[in-house]
């Protein structure tokens, strides 16, 4: 079984090192690498370029999205089964060994690996453990697996159209969904880890829950859970903290029962998470990720509140114009 790996990049001559490592210490590793620049000013298509290690070729795509440089690098690839990462990001030693083993049964046609955090500041802990899920949150069955951590067949990603060209963000679960419905569930393979370093402040993580969103908004995706974000801030929240401020005694300490629920509910998970990822910080710092996870939770909310109009303002915005979506 012969396998292409395929990833893009646009300006990561900083992370991209790494990565070139992991894939240099894989158990096996790829048969070929393609990889598709969306046009970076930095040294990443040098790097590239200049590796000697493996079987390399550069597709050079500027302006490309990463759903177009995914296809781009797919199309080019020689081989049946595709292996797909992201830049930013070191592979497990068994990675890439470990998801496409599942592919030499004819019966699969796609494999979910698994992504953990890879922090390297408090910060970047409490992100990790505020938005990234641990092995235990996983449903396998209904998993939609990020494209830094998958694989497929390539006439399985040709019988669905590809990654869709017209999607900037959530490309991938669109993709995912895709090929379940297509292909059937997922294989799950736990033990193809990438890891992934969490955003490193409070400006790029709401700028990346914002399109995130905004890219639900234009795919029509999580319409409920979006919903009931809304519905919680924008109405239960106002009508907890009236009863707290305004309300008969009886009244005030129902609201504040209800609001210390909410906020035990709201961290719950984050700060179990917290306990594993955070448990070789001197105290000082666990106090300081402690704070950080209900703020970081608030500040992806409201990125997410602000995304996901934009994102179907522009949805009904080609509708209306009778632009294809797709």
């Amino acid at each position: 079984m012969r396998v292409t790996l395929v990833f893009t990049v646009l300006n990561e001559a900083e992370s991209l090192p790494a990565l070139l490592d992991s894939i240099a210490a894989q158990t096996r590793r790829p048969d070929e690498i393609v990889v598709c620049d969306g046009g970076s000013r930095d040294d990443t298509v040098a790097l590239l370029r200049n590796e000697r290690r493996f079987n390399l070729r550069v597709i050079e795509a500027p302006g490309a999205n990463i759903s177009r440089g995914r296809n781009l690098a797919i199309a080019a690839a020689s081989h049946e089964v595709i292996a797909c990462t992201d830049a930013g990001v070191r592979l497990d030693p068994r990675w890439l060994e470990s998801i496409v083993a599942p592919l030499a049964d004819e019966r699969h046609h796609a494999v979910a690996g698994f992504f953990t955090p890879d922090p390297r500041t408090t910060f970047e802990i409490a992100m990790g453990a505020t938005v990234l899920p641990e092995l235990r949150d996983i449903k396998p069955e209904k998993f939609l697996p990020s494209s830094r951590s998958v694989a497929f067949r390539k006439s399985a990603w040709q019988a669905v159209g590809g990654y869709p060209e017209w999607l900037d963000y959530c490309e991938d679960v669109i993709f995912d969904i895709a090929l379940r419905e297509r292909c059937g569930a997922f294989a799950f393979v736990p033990e193809a880890v990438a890891y992934f370093r969490p955003r490193s402040s409070l400006g790029a993580f709401f700028k990346q829950y914002y399109r995130y969103a905004r890219g639900d908004g234009k795919a029509n995706l999580f319409f409920k859970r979006h919903l009931v974000r809304y519905a919680t801030y924008l109405v239960a929240l106002p009508a907890l903290l009236a009863g707290l401020i305004w309300g008969a005694p009886a009244v005030k300490l129902l609201a504040a029962l209800l609001l210390l629920a909410g906020v035990a509910a709201y961290t719950r998970t984050p700060y179990r998470r917290l306990r594993h990822l955070g448990r070789d910080l001197p105290w000082p710092e666990k106090l300081k990720a402690i704070v950080l996870v209900p703020v970081i939770r608030v500040v992806g909310d409201v990125a997410k509140m602000l995304g996901y109009p934009a994102g179907v303002r522009w949805r009904l915005q080609h509708q209306l114009d009778g632009r294809p979506l797709r």
